[in-house]
C-alpha cells in the first residue's frame, strides 16, 4: 500500500505543489519564501514521520497570508489523499509536548468530519520573524483540519515569555498526534468504524 499524495495549486496569489508520504521517515524539503514557517514545516514532517515537499511562490511583497494559507490547504488535500479508505489505520492521535516554558496539547481523529478548536494566549508578541504573524498559527491549523477532512483539537495548557515556542509547541504536538494516528494497526484488516466508513 502506498500512501503518498501530489497536489498543485495556482491562484492569482500563490503558485505551490505540496507531496507527501505518510510511511515516510521524516524527510522534508520546504521552501515558502516565509522562513518562520519553512521551520514548523520542517518540524512537522520531522516529528510525524512523514515526508514532506513544498514549493511555493506566493505574493509576499503584500504579506506572507495566501501563502501560508494556501500552503496549509494544499497540505490538508494531501494529506486526505494519501489516507485513501482510511483501512487500516489507527485513527486517533494525540500527544502533550513541552517546548521548554511551553505545554501543547493535540489530539485528532481521522474521522473524515472536519471539526477544529483551539486555544492559545492571546498576548503573544504579533511577529515571529520578519513575515510570520502569530495570528497565522490557528489559521494554519484550522485550514489543515478541514482540508484534511479531521476533527483537530490544539491548546496550549500553560504558556510563557517565548511565542516562538509558544507556536513551535503545537506543530510539534500536532505531529507526534498525527504520527500516531496514521500508523497502520496490524489488529485492523478494515476500516476503524461501526460505520464502516470514515
Amino acid at each position: 500500500m502506498t500512501r503518498t499524495a501530489r497536489v498543485e495549486r495556482q491562484t492569482n496569489e500563490t503558485k505551490l505543489v505540496v507531496e507527501l508520504d505518510l510511511d515516510g521517515t521524516g524527510t522534508s524539503s520546504i521552501s515558502t519564501g516565509v522562513g518562520f514557517y519553512d521551520h514548523m514545516l520542517t518540524a512537522l514532517s520531522k516529528h510525524s514521520g512523514i515526508d514532506l515537499t513544498v514549493q511555493a511562490d506566493g505574493d509576499l511583497h503584500i504579506d506572507a497570508h495566501h501563502t501560508v494559507e494556501d500552503v496549509a490547504i494544499a497540505l490538508g488535500q494531501a494529506f486526505a489523499e494519501a489516507l485513501g479508505d482510511k483501512r487500516g489505520i489507527t485513527r486517533y492521535g494525540d500527544a502533550t509536548i513541552p517546548m521548554d516554558e511551553v505545554l501543547a496539547q493535540a489530539a485528532v481523529d481521522l474521522s473524515g468530519r472536519p471539526y477544529f478548536v483551539h486555544a492559545e494566549p492571546e498576548s503573544m508578541t504579533p511577529m515571529i520573524g520578519p513575515d510570520y504573524p502569530t495570528s497565522l498559527t490557528k489559521h494554519v491549523l484550522e485550514s489543515f483540519a478541514f482540508n484534511a477532512r479531521i476533527s483537530l483539537h490544539v491548546r496550549v495548557l500553560y504558556a510563557g515569555r517565548d511565542a516562538h515556542h509558544i507556536v513551535e509547541g503545537q506543530f510539534k504536538a500536532l505531529a507526534r498526534a498525527l504520527r500516531q494516528a496514521v500508523a497502520i494497526d496490524p489488529r485492523v484488516t478494515d476500516v476503524p468504524s461501526t460505520k464502516g466508513a470514515l
